[in-house]
This record gives C-alpha cells, sequence and structure tokens, in this order.
C-alpha cells in the first residue's frame, strides 16, 4: 500500500526556489517544473543551481569571522604585554645597593705606595674605570658583552642565544648584557627567579637610561666575582698576579675576563685538572679582541697563558700587619679624622708614613736580637718575653717603623703602644732637660749643668722635698759619692736624678715631659721625686716622640702615622695640619743630647756603638726588672726598643731575670744591640750626618767622642760640638769664650765602631770622678734598686754569662782634654736663678 505521507526535512533544509517558466511559459512534460522529472537544478539530483553563491557566500562570513576574532585576540594580548611592561617600567622602581654590594675592605700601604695589610670581612677595592687597564676592559667586553657600548640595556636575542647555549653544552650562558649582570650585583642577588629575573629586565631598562656606559661598566667590574674571595677587578689582580689593575696585560686581563664565567671552575691553581677548560675560554677572549678590533692578530699570537701565583691564605693581619692597622685606626680616631663606624663602611685607601725598608729593617733586628734567641722549651722566663718598637724621623715627625709583637693573630696586645710598663731611667733625660730649660739651681743654689756635682750616695734622702722621706737606691745600691750630672747620667745614678727633680720641681719636669711629647694622661707620671726614675708607663712610640724632640734641637713636631687617604680611589680625605712647637730651648735640647752622647760612647749604652753612627740615647730599666729599654737616636733616626715580661696567660707582668739565658736583661743588653742592628741596617748606604749642636758655657766643656762608622759611611766631628772644660760652679754661670779650651779627638777606632783607647772622662776635666776606681760590693741577686736604675759597668748579675755585660772600666774610651784651643762650638751664658 503506498505511503502518501510527506516525509518531514532534515534540519536546516531550505525548500528551493519555484523553477522558472519553461519556454512557452508552461511547465515541462510530465508536470515538473524545468524539464526532466524528479531532476534538481542544473542537472543534478535535488539541488538547485542557485544554491552555491549562496554557500560561498556564507563561508566568506565565516572565515572573516575568525579573523576577527584572531586580530582581536592579539591586539588584546599586545595590549596587555604593553600594559603589563609600562605598569613594570613605573612601578620597578630603582633600589638601594645590597650590602653586599657595597661592602668593600680598607687597604693600608707604606709610604711608597706598595701593599701593607688589607682589613674588612669582604675582599673588595673599589676603583675608578680610569684605574682599570684599556687591556683589561676590552678583555671583559669580550667576553661578556660585545654590543655593550651599541647595545641597550637588555638583549632578547642574547638570552634567547644564551639559553641554547647553555641547553647545547657550549658553557654556562646566561644571556643577560653587562648592564643586567651589575643589576644582579648590585641592587638585587643572586637568587634564580621569575620575580628577581623580571625585576633585573626592568631595572636595567631604566639603568641604561639614567646611567652612562662607562658608569655601569665600572660598577659591573667592582661588583663582579673573580674566585678567591675576591669581588671586583682591583681585588682580582692583586690576588691572582699582584698587581693592581692598572698594571693588567691583555693575556692577564683575558684571564681575569674568563674567570667571570666560571671563578672557581676556571682557576687553574685550584683545579688543575680544569686547565684545558681555562684555556679554551681565555682563547675566546682573545679571539673576541681580535675580532672587535682591540687586539691585532700579531699582538694576539705573541700572548702565553698567564699562570696565576699560588692562591694564599689570608694571612691580611698576621704579622706586624695587625698592629699597624690597629694604630692606623686608633690614630684616625684619636685624631679626629675617621671613625670607627667609616672605617667599617669600607673603601678607604690609606697611605701610611712606615717605610718598608725601614719596617724590614726594625722586625729583623728584634727577630734576631731578641726573638730568635728564646728558647721556651726548654727555658720557662723566655716565654714571658716580648717585644715593642717604634721608629720615627725626627725632621718629619713620621713613624717609619713599629714592631708590635711577635705576630697579631698569636699575640694581640701592640707592645708599641700599650701604655703598662714604666719607661725606666729613660725618662731621666727630660729631667736635665727642664733643668738646662729653667735654668734651675741645686738646693744650695749652684747653677745645674752637666758638670754640677752632686751626691749619688745610695739611698741618700732626697732634701728640700716636703713630702714623705724619699730615700731612692741606685742600682745594685752602689754608691758613687761627689759624681757629675754627666757622669751621672752615663751610669744612670738614681740619688742624683731624684735630688735633681726637686731641685727643678717636679711639677716642671712633668709639663716639660708633656710638651716633649708624653700623652697628658700618662699613667704614673706623678709630680714627685720618683717621676725622675720614670715611674710613668708611657709606650714605646711615646717615649720615641718624646726623644725626637730632643734630636731635632727641642721642635715639638706631633708624630704621624698618616701621608694620605681616599675614599672610593677618589674622595681625599683632609688630614688636620701638625703644629709645631718649641718644647724647650735649643741649647737646652743640644746641651742634653751632648750629654746622651756620652751615655753611648762611655757609659750604659756601648752597645749601641755598633750602629757605626753618631748616636745619643739612655738606657732605662722597670722596677723588679720586669722591662729593659733604650731609647737612642741619630740625628737622622730615633728609635725606641723595650724588651717586657709578661706572663702569656694571667698577661701579669714578670721580671726577665733568666731570659734568653741571662741573669738579668738591661737596657744596655738585648735592647741597645736591636737599636744597633737596626739603624745600621736602615741607613746603609746612607751618608752618616754628623750632630750639629749648641751648648751653654759656663758649665765646663766636654769632648764627645766621634765613632767612624764601621758601614764605610764618610763623616767628621760637628764644627758645634767641643769638649766641656772646667768652670766655677758657682759663678753666676757666664763665662768668656776666649778662655774656654778645646781639644782635638784622636782617638782610635775599631772595625765595629768602639774606640781603642780606654778609661772615660770621668768628672770635670777628664779626672776620674770619685766613687770610679770602686764602690761597694755588688749585693745578692735578690737585691733591687727600684725603677729607673740601670747597670753601670761590671754590674752583671752573679751567674750571667759572660760577654753580656758592660765593657770592664779601663776598657772604656777615654778623651783627653787638651787645653789652649778654642771651642768650636757656639757658646750661650746660662740665665741668671729666676730668669
Amino acid at each position: 500500500m503506498k505511503n502518501h505521507r510527506r516525509k518531514e526535512p532534515f534540519q536546516g533544509w531550505r525548500r528551493p526556489a519555484a523553477p522558472a517558466p519553461g519556454p512557452e511559459g508552461g511547465q515541462h512534460p510530465g508536470g515538473h517544473p524545468g524539464g526532466h522529472r524528479g531532476g534538481s537544478p542544473g542537472g543534478s539530483r535535488g539541488e538547485h543551481p542557485a544554491t552555491a553563491p549562496a554557500e560561498r557566500r556564507a563561508g566568506r562570513r565565516r572565515a572573516l569571522l575568525t579573523w576577527r576574532f584572531t586580530l582581536l585576540g592579539l591586539v588584546t594580548v599586545i595590549l596587555v604585554c604593553a600594559g603589563a611592561l609600562t605598569a613594570g617600567y613605573f612601578l620597578v622602581k630603582i633600589p638601594r645597593a645590597n650590602a653586599l654590594a657595597t661592602m668593600q675592605s680598607n687597604v693600608f700601604l707604606y709610604a711608597d705606595g706598595s701593599r701593607l695589610a688589607r682589613d674588612g670581612d669582604v675582599n673588595r677595592e673599589s676603583v675608578e674605570l680610569s684605574q682599570v687597564s684599556e687591556d683589561a676592559r676590552h678583555a671583559v667586553l669580550a667576553a661578556e658583552d660585545r654590543d655593550f657600548y651599541d647595545g641597550s640595556g637588555v638583549d632578547p636575542q642574547a638570552m634567547v642565544r644564551g639559553a641554547w647555549n647553555t641547553v647545547t653544552g657550549k658553557g654556562r650562558q646566561s644571556g643577560s648584557t653587562i648592564t643586567q649582570q651589575y643589576v644582579k650585583n648590585y641592587y638585587l642577588g643572586q637568587e634564580q627567579t621569575l620575580t628577581r629575573k623580571a625585576k633585573e629586565f626592568f631595572i636595567a631598562i631604566k639603568l641604561d637610561r639614567e646611567k652612562s656606559k662607562d658608569e655601569i661598566l665600572q660598577g659591573y667590574l667592582n661588583t663582579s666575582y673573580f674566585g678567591r674571595n675576591t669581588y671586583g677587578i682591583q681585588a682580582a689582580a692583586q690576588a691572582y698576579y699582584g698587581i693592581d689593575a692598572s698594571e693588567l696585560d691583555a693575556a692577564q686581563g683575558a684571564y681575569l675576563a674568563a674567570l667571570l664565567n666560571s671563578p672557581n671552575a676556571y682557576d687553574v691553581d685550584a683545579y688543575p685538572e680544569n686547565r684545558k677548560k681555562a684555556l679554551v675560554r681565555w682563547n675566546y677572549v682573545l679571539d673576541g679582541m681580535v675580532k672587535e678590533g682591540w687586539l691585532t692578530p700579531k699582538e694576539r699570537t705573541a700572548l702565553t697563558f698567564p699562570a696565576p701565583r699560588p692562591n694564599r691564605v689570608n694571612t691580611a693581619l698576621s704579622g706586624q700587619r695587625g698592629y699597624v692597622v690597629n694604630a692606623v685606626k686608633a690614630y684616625l680616631a684619636d685624631h679626629d679624622i675617621l671613625e670607627e663606624a667609616d672605617l667599617d663602611g669600607g673603601g678607604y685607601r690609606i697611605w701610611t708614613t712606615l717605610r718598608k725598608p725601614a719596617q724590614d729593617a726594625l722586625v729583623g733586628a728584634v727577630e734576631e736580637e731578641v726573638m730568635d734567641n728564646l728558647k721556651p722549651d726548654a727555658r720557662d722566663a723566655d716565654k714571658n718575653v716580648r717585644a715593642g718598637a717604634a721608629a720615627i724621623d725626627p725632621r718629619t715627625g713620621k713613624v717609619v717603623a713599629m714592631y708590635g709583637g711577635t705576630d697579631y693573630v698569636k699575640q694581640y696586645t701592640n707592645n708599641a703602644t700599650r701604655r703598662d710598663f714604666q719607661v725606666g731611667s729613660t725618662f731621666k733625660p727630660f729631667v736635665l732637660a727642664t733643668a738646662l730649660d729653667q735654668g734651675a739651681r741645686t738646693h744650695d743654689g749652684r747653677p745645674i749643668t752637666p758638670q754640677t756635682m752632686y751626691d749619688g750616695t745610695s739611698k741618700r734622702a732626697v732634701q728640700g722635698w716636703p713630702g714623705a722621706r724619699y730615700t731612692p737606691e741606685n742600682e745594685d745600691d752602689r754608691s758613687y759619692g761627689e759624681i757629675s750630672v754627666s757622669e751621672a747620667t752615663d751610669k744612670s745614678v738614681n740619688a742624683v736624678y731624684a735630688q735633681m727633680a726637686v731641685d727643678v720641681g717636679p711639677d716642671r719636669v712633668r709639663r716639660t715631659a708633656v710638651e716633649l711629647g708624653l700623652p697628658e694622661g700618662t699613667p704614673d707620671m706623678v709630680a714627685s721625686p720618683s717621676i725622675a726614675l720614670g715611674t710613668a708607663t708611657a709606650s714605646v712610640l711615646d717615649m720615641a716622640q718624646a726623644y725626637a724632640t730632643l734630636a731635632d734641637h727641642g721642635r715639638h713636631r706631633p708624630y704621624t702615622l698618616i701621608e694620605k687617604i681616599t675614599r672610593n680611589g677618589s674622595e681625599t680625605v683632609s688630614l688636620p695640619e701638625r703644629e709645631t712647637t718649641q718644647a724647650v730651648s735649643r741649647v737646652a735640647a743640644d746641651t742634653t743630647t751632648s750629654v746622651l752622647r756620652g751615655v753611648v760612647s762611655g757609659g750604659t749604652a756601648t752597645a749601641a756603638l755598633g750602629a757605626g753612627r753618631p748616636a745619643a740615647g739612655k738606657t732605662g730599666t722597670a722596677e723588679e726588672d720586669t722591662a729593659a729599654w733604650f731609647a737612642g737616636y741619630t740625628p737622622d733616626l730615633v728609635a725606641v726598643v723595650s724588651v717586657m715580661g709578661q706572663d702569656p696567660e694571667t698577661a701579669a707582668h714578670k721580671p726577665l731575670y733568666g731570659a734568653m739565658g741571662l741573669g738579668r736583661i738591661n737596657g744596655g743588653g738585648a735592647p741597645a744591640e736591636t737599636w744597633a742592628a737596626f739603624v745600621k741596617d736602615a741607613s746603609k748606604g746612607k751618608k752618616a750626618s754628623a750632630f750639629d749642636l749648641q751648648v751653654r758655657s759656663g758649665s765646663g766643656n766636654l769632648k764627645l767622642p766621634y765613632a767612624v762608622p764601621s758601614d764605610g759611611a764618610s763623616a767628621s766631628a760637628s764644627p758645634s760640638e767641643g769638649t766641656w772644660d772646667s768652670g766655677d760652679e758657682d759663678s753666676t754661670g757666664s763665662s768668656d769664650s776666649s778662655d774656654s779650651s778645646d781639644s782635638s779627638d784622636s782617638s782610635g777606632s775599631s772595625e765595629d765602631g768602639r774606640s781603642s783607647e780606654g778609661g772615660p772622662a770621668g768628672g770635670p776635666g777628664g779626672d776620674p770622678a770619685p766613687g770610679a776606681s770602686g764602690g761597694p760590693a755588688s749585693p745578692s741577686p735578690g737585691a733591687h734598686p727600684g725603677p729607673g736604675s740601670d747597670d753601670a759597668p761590671g754590674d752583671t748579675l752573679p751567674g750571667a754569662p759572660p760577654g753580656h755585660g758592660p765593657p770592664p772600666r779601663e776598657h772604656r774610651p777615654f778623651h783627653p782634654v787638651v787645653p789652649g784651643l778654642a771651642p768650636p762650638y757656639e757658646q750661650h751664658p746660662w740665665p741668671r736663678q729666676g730668669a
């Protein structure tokens, strides 16, 4: 049965349009419009010819819609990215430098610019770009960013290339420009995060607009890590080659530039197995320099790999370095130049006044004469021995050498600047200088001159002192009877100088000591008779300054340890002016020097003759022999040496009995021998200068000997030196120089600088002083005279090794007075009482 039910069309079906009329306006045969029965338009079954253009139009509409959506999405993405970039640029600010990037060490230099020490936790020394050699700069650019000066602060293409090289095994390359690396080093950190990378990107763009290329390169060179705990190219140049960055050549600069890529791996000393890789990187840098025109092919071919020096253990403050650094820091703070907080910031380059040859000579002398003679394993007393020394140029006040101890990292206290050991008889010249400068008189009214006679009886009560009874004891309780001031100085007679201090006035003595250079607050410098014996505990450096004032004819010029200071390579720190004052008159200072020359020529310091130079000085011993001193000077150099006794565990002061295998260490022993060795070495090759002295008339004329230097330096007696004649001590102090006598010193000299003649000029006119031929027998080793006393000739303790005591009296130099000759030096009348 036929189903005439009409089927539903499929979804989206559209009824065809009515067919056009046939040729006759009718229908085709069979009743079907357009022709064939059941046919479709165009001869296809079920499809009308008019539907094809419509489908094409619909496809075009769909494609246009898709393209519009794609374009809209792309624009949206671009706008979002642009907005993000804009927001990032404005939101990300250039931050402050990170703490590590700004930390620097302070560099301490000798006066000639050679490196002395480095102080600081971070081994970095920032320098100006001009202080880096051009070869080194080009090497870094060839290694890290050859388009630095022409490109922008960021380089996306380089970042992609760097990532590709890292993936393909051509070495770790961040792809960052030098600007980006500088941002990472200086402003951010080393963490590998997207946030840090994004900040780096934006800061680099800003920095490239705000700073010059030279500023960025300078910052990069000062902040980059080069291995061996060095930051910055200056520290690296010192660590790897021992030179400044300005001295780097192309080969050395290329190696340091190679280290930037992998500092530890390319250190051929620490990792010799990586030498091949380091050479590949080094050649890559040099080839880049040739490619960029910074190096010619011929120059490139001539270069050989510059092996770095071995890595050194960090000994920045070992040996003498730590003592010097701390002394300089204290000086800077005490003189309001730089505070400790300033120095903690680092970046200072400090030229000290120390001269390297002199410093080496002083260290060598102390080690040879003292430290090398210690056997702490065999002698307990040797465990307590300490030594300190300092030297000053008297004409400039500059400290040229300092010895603080055996090793700063082992013994922290600086023995050159500590103020806890008595200076002993080295203080006595200050009493004499005060008396001469003030025109003082004895308690019985006689003017005090080098030839004034005093009672040298041991334990004699001091006259005229309103305080408690004071009876100073001489060395070994020896009495000398009547003795001149000059000879009492030679033999360091306590009884004479305690009385002289009272005659002059202890307060005046103290004031003069301060004016000569001792600090006002020197411990135990009390205005009493004992001040003359050296109970004050001034430092070695303090005493060197005071003696420098005597050596410079009474002119006090404050000492200095600083030549120049700069910050960050350019900024200069101003230094205060040092005012020169006349502490005592020239005549008083020069007369004191004349007397002190006798201490060296025939007193307790004959060991100082080994320097082979005209010299003056004074020995000293602290109470209970806990320290022995020698303070001496030539016309050109002042030095003070002290050997001290201190328990290494408790820090208590200890006597030096038995140390170095000696019964006793006195100022004329190891300290004077060390002084002589130092002065001889430090003065080697320099012509010896003669003292130019102006002394008072009316006090006798003392001809002081001059030993020809054993090192062959030529010298002659100063025309302003003369001999002391016998004068009337009870006169007003003036005398006619035409009545003065002169002498010609024709005494011989042995090779070691000692006189070949015997016997000193004991009293006025060269006659032996009372008590010179003998005295009370030496007491038992347990007896002790107190502070300020020294060993006079023959005063070696029982059991002391031979050769360590002073020479016998009959072998000491004798210099006769020849009457009838006019004195060649300037004469000045003594001031009257009360002047």
